[in-house]
């Protein structure tokens, strides 16, 4: 008789931990995205801007690993903030450039209290915190490529 092997119950599986743990995260999140008046995709899209300003959408797009038409309501939003501007490229009308205005800058620091949450609330040390980023990156992009 063959060997069967038992299916996984749902907490035996890595993406359902993966994709739960996305959720904790937002959920640790949101009272404090909310008292920064912004939704979480909009924070992702500043953040790749404090990494490097004045982007193109399909830039940040692919940054984020998204669609040009889901960033641009994002954006639009943000650019409705006050967060930051868009401008067409002079060499490339095709292209919409992305900068931080001074009060989308400021906001980086605002923001601070995200990092310290999470540190606080996941009971993990910086180190252990760093090293499972470092696996959960390992892991995205090891299966990106396959």
């Amino acid at each position: 008789m063959a060997d069967t092997v038992s299916p996984l119950g749902l907490d035996d599986h890595l993406c359902f931990a993966i994709y739960s743990a996305g959720i904790a995260i937002n959920r640790a999140y949101r009272p404090l995205l909310d008292q920064l008046d912004i939704t979480y995709p909009q924070y992702l899209v500043l953040i790749t801007l404090w990494e490097e300003d004045a982007q193109t959408i399909g830039g940040i797009a692919e940054r984020l690993a998204l669609e040009s038409s889901t960033i641009t309501p994002l954006v639009k939003r943000l650019e409705a903030a006050g967060l930051l501007s868009r401008e067409r490229n002079p060499a490339d009308e095709r292209q919409v450039i992305v900068r931080l205005t001074d009060a989308g800058r400021a906001m980086q620091a605002r923001s601070t209290c995200l990092a310290a949450a999470l540190l606080e609330k996941s009971q993990l040390s910086i180190p252990d915190l760093q090293q499972l980023n470092t696996q959960v990156k390992a892991l995205r992009d090891a299966l990106a490529e396959g």
